[in-house]
C-alpha cells in the first residue's frame, strides 16, 4: 500500500484529500502546517507528498527544498489556488514533480497520483541499479576507468587510485592531461580501443607512478556503448599483477611473458633477464636461430621499460642495399642522390627517446658497421647530403642469427662494433632445446588461429602431438606457428590430425635413411665423422649421409653430440 502525505493549511482540503485517496485504497496522513508535517516526515517514509505553496509562515517551497536536502526519494506535488506560469515554473524549478489548481477534482487527483506513483517505482528501480553499480565497483578489486571519446573520464572506481593513482578528482579531466608520476602506458591502449572501437589486450606490462617502479598490470579496453547501442568511449580494466609476477618469478614457472610463451628453465632466465634490461639504458644483442622470437624479446625490453611511451622502430638490416639502409637509417635531405625529391626523416630521428630495433646486424656493410659505431658512441648522426649533426636518444637493440664473434675472427664484423652491441648478449635457444614448450605453445597457437579464422578446434590428435614433440624444428616457434595456421586453414573437423599438417610431416613418418640402419654405437661415429668433414654444416652433413637435414638434428640431439667434439 502506497502511503501519502497530504499537507495544507486548510482542513476542507485535507478531509477532501484523504478521502478521495483513501477510497482507492492508499495509506493517507494529513498535516497543517509547515512544523507539523516536517514531524511527520520523521516518524515515517511517504511514497508521495501532495503539499500546499501557500503554509502560513512558511512556504511549501521550503518544505520542498527540506524534503530535497533530506534526500527523501519521493516525488512532491504542489497545490496552489493562485495559478500562473512563474508560479508553476518555480515550483518545477525547485524539484517538484507536478502541481495541480484548486479547487481540486476527483480525477484529475488520482490521475496524477498514479502518474507520481509510477514515478516513485521507476525512481527506486533505477536507485537499486545504481547501487548495485556502486557496490560492485567498490568490492572490484580491479581498477575500472571509464572514458569517452575525448579521453574525458566519466568515472572511476576506489580501486584505481591504489593501482593507478587516479581518483575521483579527475572526473571531467582528460587522462594524461595533467602532470602525475604515473608515465600512463594505458594511453596507447585505450587511444586503440577508440580509434578502432575494439578491445584490446596487454599482459603485464610494467607501468611507473608514485615511486611504485616495479608494478606490472594486464591492462584491458573495451568499447564503451551508450543507451542507443552506439559508441560513445572506452572502459579500461587494470589488474594488479605484481604479487603473482614477483611469486612466479622466485618460483620460475611463467609460461607466458609479454608475448613470448613457455615455462622451461631457459626461458624464464631470459625472463628474468628481459625485466633485469627494462630499466638499464644499454645496448643488447639478441642472438639466436631464425624463428625463435628475436623481435618478441626486443618489444619485451622496450615495452618493459620506462621508454615505452615512446617509439619503437624496427628496421631489417638485410632488406636493404647499402645506400637504401644508410638513407633508412639516417635520413636524406632533398637532392642528395637521384630520385630524393624531398628530406626525409630517418628511423633514428623516428625513434628518439624510444628504441631501434636493428634485426640482421650481421648484414651490415663495414661503411654502415662504422655509422652505426659512431651513433652508439656519440649519440649523433648526419642524414645523407648534409654535414649538420643530429642528435638522437635511442637505446638500441639488435638481433642476428649469424655467429658474430667468427664474422669478427674472418674479419667481415668490425671487433669495436661487435663488442659495442654485447654489452648483454641474449641468446635464445632454439625449439629442438625447449621441447617441453611445445605443448605450451601449441595450445597457444590453438586459441589465436580460433580467433582468427573463427573456428573451433578443439583439439590436436595424440599422433599429431608426438610428430611435434618428435620434428626437429629447423623454422623453430616460427615453423611450428606456420604448421599450425596450415592445418586450421585445411581442416574441416573440429580435430587436427595428421593428414592436416603439412607435407615435411608426412616425410617424418616414411623417413628412412642410411643413418638409422645404424643405431648402434658406431651411429654417433658416423654422424660425428660427418660433421668434421663439413665443419659442423648440418646441411652439408646431411647431404654427406644421404638423409634429410631435420634427422641430422634429431640424431644430434639422440646422440648428444656438443660442439666442441667436433
Amino acid at each position: 500500500m502506497s502511503r501519502i502525505l497530504v499537507v495544507d493549511d486548510e482542513e476542507s482540503i485535507r478531509f477532501t484529500f484523504d478521502s478521495f485517496l483513501s477510497d482507492e485504497g492508499y495509506e493517507v496522513t494529513t498535516a497543517a502546517d509547515y512544523d507539523e508535517a516536517m514531524g511527520r516526515l520523521l516518524e515515517k517514509d511517504f511514497d508521495l507528498i501532495f503539499m500546499d505553496i501557500v503554509l502560513g509562515g512558511k512556504t511549501g517551497i521550503d518544505l520542498l527544498q527540506e524534503v530535497r536536502k533530506r534526500e527523501l526519494h519521493c516525488p512532491v506535488v504542489m497545490i496552489t489556488g493562485y495559478p500562473n506560469v512563474e508560479t508553476a515554473s518555480g515550483a518545477l524549478r525547485s524539484g517538484a514533480f507536478d502541481y495541480i489548481y484548486k479547487p481540486v477534482n476527483q480525477e484529475t487527483l488520482l490521475h496524477t497520483a498514479v502518474m507520481a506513483l509510477q514515478y516513485k517505482t521507476l525512481q527506486d528501480e533505477n536507485e537499486k541499479y545504481r547501487l548495485n553499480l556502486e557496490a560492485i565497483f567498490r568490492s572490484v578489486k580491479d581498477a575500472i576507468i571509464t572514458v569517452d571519446k575525448d579521453m574525458v573520464v566519466l568515472e572511476v572506481n576506489e580501486a584505481a587510485e591504489n593501482i593507478c593513482g587516479i581518483n575521483r578528482s579527475f572526473i571531467g579531466k582528460t587522462l594524461g592531461a595533467f602532470q602525475t608520476d604515473c608515465i600512463y602506458k594505458c594511453l596507447d591502449t585505450l587511444r586503440e580501443t577508440i580509434t578502432k572501437k575494439k578491445a584490446v589486450e596487454v599482459y603485464r606490462t610494467e607501468c611507473i607512478h608514485n615511486g611504485r617502479f616495479r608494478q606490472v598490470v594486464s591492462i584491458n579496453t573495451s568499447p564503451l556503448l551508450d543507451s542507443k547501442g552506439e559508441f560513445s568511449g572506452a572502459v579500461m580494466v587494470v589488474r594488479d599483477e605484481t604479487r603473482l609476477n614477483d611469486l612466479e618469478r622466485n618460483l620460475r614457472e611463467r609460461r607466458q611473458f609479454h608475448h613470448i610463451i613457455g615455462q622451461n628453465k631457459t626461458m624464464q632466465k631470459i625472463y628474468s633477464l628481459i625485466e633485469d634490461l627494462a630499466d638499464v639504458q644499454t645496448t643488447v644483442l639478441i642472438t639466436g636461430e631464425s624463428g625463435t622470437g628475436k623481435e618478441l624479446v626486443a618489444e619485451a625490453i622496450h615495452y618493459k621499460g620506462i621508454r615505452s611511451s615512446k617509439p619503437l622502430v624496427k628496421v631489417n638490416c638485410s632488406a636493404l642495399s647499402e645506400s637504401l639502409l644508410e638513407s633508412e637509417l639516417f635520413g636524406h635531405v632533398r637532392g642528395a642522390f637521384t630520385g630524393a625529391e624531398k628530406d626525409r626523416t630517418g628511423r633514428f630521428q623516428r625513434a628518439d627517446g624510444g628504441t631501434i630495433f636493428l634485426d640482421e646486424i650481421g648484414d651490415l656493410s663495414p661503411g654502415m658497421q662504422l655509422r652505426l659505431l659512431r651513433v652508439i658512441q656519440e649519440k649523433e648522426f648526419e642524414r645523407v647530403g648534409d654535414s649538420t649533426p643530429l642528435k638522437a636518444d635511442v637505446r638500441v637493440i639488435a638481433a642476428t642469427n649469424q655467429d658474430l664473434a667468427e664474422k669478427v675472427r674472418l674479419g667481415e664484423f668490425r671487433e669495436d662494433l661487435y663488442y659495442r652491441l654485447k654489452v648483454v648478449e641474449l641468446a635464445l635457444p632454439p625449439l629442438r632445446e625447449r621441447r617441453d614448450d611445445i605443448p605450451f605453445l601449441t595450445d597457444y597457437f590453438q586459441q589465436k588461429f580460433n580467433n582468427k579464422f573463427n573456428k573451433n578446434i578443439i583439439a590436436f590428435s595424440q599422433e599429431v602431438r608426438k610428430r611435434f614433440m618428435d620434428y626437429a624444428w629447423p623454422g623453430n616457434v616460427r615453423e611450428l606457428e606456420h604448421a599450425i595456421e596450415h592445418a586450421f586453414v585445411t581442416a574441416h573437423q573440429n580435430t587436427i590430425t595428421v593428414d592436416r599438417l603439412p607435407l615435411s610431416f608426412h616425410e617424418l613418418a616414411e623417413e628412412i635413411t642410411p643413418l638409422t640402419k645404424h643405431e648402434t654405437e658406431s651411429g654417433r661415429d658416423t654422424l660425428l665423422d660427418a660433421l668434421k668433414k663439413t665443419g659442423w654444416n648440418k646441411s652439408k652433413a646431411a647431404r654427406l649421409l644421404g638423409i634429410n637435414v631435420r634427422t641430422i638434428y634429431r640424431k644430434i640431439e639422440k646422440y648428444n653430440i656438443k660442439t666442441e667434439e667436433i
